[in-house]
């Protein structure tokens, strides 16, 4: 093929690649950035797009004041799918000011060098240290996708966001590698190395779309109310028939939660909890997410955790026991995540929460004491009439 056919290849992938990827960012806020990983996520995309433009062999080497954002978007995609992979896969991620100072400084940095601002041995210095600090930032998603994998609840999730993370993980460690060896203007020369980029980023694009469509009928799943399961129904759960959930499934697990307390095992995992109940971990997956409303497992565990801790917390007889040890009795390994988890679902501390609860309890005698004062007399008095 021509010299001629090449480019307008190049340009027919990158066409298509921003074309899907500007569908994306209008998909994940079309309702609105309800989430941190709809609006990351629409961010990631624009940040793709942005680097297919200003990777183009045609696209100008001098930069112009109107050039200036669309190359601060594309050099924020590191540090963007960092924070993406944290929001995708951690249900308990918030977004914190400290974030958004890490990205304005790495962009920020990025393009001064990029811009001349900086020269010589110092540009050279920094660019270095921005490289290896997007490699670690590569590393942090991709640790951040081993870390919750196991406990992850959504198939779709595990199934799609995975590839899209690993695909686009692939992409820019080999982009940003290229860099560190000084090989990066070899490739910005040739035809071909620009067509392989190219054609990566209409490739993860695709990928990218087609996770999206397949992974919100999945999601939509949750909204399966979790009492009714076991009250309003002698059949099976239908779930937008793709799956069913048998109501004595879901009684099976209740039991093994509330009479067996298995929550409170050592070290328990989806695995040797589908053992207990003889159902292949697909299927446990399945029940909890779709029967149960729950995405991630540890948080499913958690919730009957947690109600054990707050009896105890409020029973005056264990007013005593130190909080380590109820938290460590209802089946959590520290105190730390304890107390994360505990303030995530009441909005108080252990010690706040105990505090009050044993002030609720003392109450009680002296309001009952004060109803029978109040009241003797009125009974006196309605004697005395008759």
């Amino acid at each position: 093929m021509t010299g001629a056919g090449l480019i307008a290849l190049d340009n027919g992938c990158r066409g298509a690649a921003i074309g899907l990827l500007f569908m994306i960012a209008a998909l994940r806020l079309r309702d609105g950035p309800a989430t941190a990983a709809a609006r990351l996520g629409a961010i990631l995309a624009l940040a793709g797009a942005a680097y297919a433009i200003v990777s183009a062999p045609e696209f100008p080497s001098h930069w112009h004041w109107w050039g200036i954002p669309i190359l601060a978007i594309s050099l924020s995609g590191p540090v963007t799918f960092w924070l993406w992979a944290r929001a995708a896969f951690d249900d308990d991620f918030s977004f914190r000011p400290w974030h958004g100072g890490i990205w304005a400084t790495l962009v920020g940095l990025k393009l001064l060098v990029v811009c001349g601002t900086f020269a010589g041995t110092s540009a050279s210095i920094i660019d270095r240290s921005l490289t290896f600090s997007n490699l670690a930032l590569a590393g942090l998603a991709a640790a951040q996708t081993l870390a919750t994998w196991s406990v992850d609840l959504v198939d779709g999730r595990r199934r799609l966001r995975i590839a899209v993370l690993i695909g686009t993980l692939a992409y820019i460690v080999t982009d940003i590698t290229s860099n560190l060896l000084d090989i990066a203007p070899l490739v910005s020369a040739s035809v071909d190395g620009s067509l392989g980029r190219a054609f990566g980023l209409c490739l993860l694009a695709l990928i990218a779309a087609y996770g999206l469509f397949r992974i919100a009928p999945s999601d939509q799943a949750l909204a399966s109310p979790p009492a009714s399961a076991l009250t309003d129904r002698n059949g099976p759960i239908e779930n937008g028939g793709r799956s069913t959930i048998e109501p004595t499934l879901l009684a099976r697990l209740e039991r093994l939660m509330t009479v067996e307390r298995t929550y409170r095992r050592e070290r328990l995992t989806i695995g040797s909890l589908a053992e207990l109940m003889g159902l292949p971990e697909y299927r446990l997956r399945q029940i909890i997410n779709q029967g149960l409303g729950h995405r991630n497992f540890n948080a499913f565990l958690n919730r009957y955790r947690i109600d054990e801790a707050k009896a105890a917390l409020g029973d005056p007889s264990q007013k005593d026991v130190p909080i380590l040890t109820i938290a460590m009795d209802a089946g959590f390994q520290s105190l730390g995540p304890f107390n994360r988890a505990f303030k995530a679902d009441t909005g108080q501390t252990p010690t706040e929460f105990r505090r009050l609860a044993l002030n609720k309890e003392n109450l009680k005698p002296l309001n009952i004491k004060m109803n029978f004062e109040i009241g003797e007399p009125a009974e006196k008095s309605t004697s005395h009439i008759r």
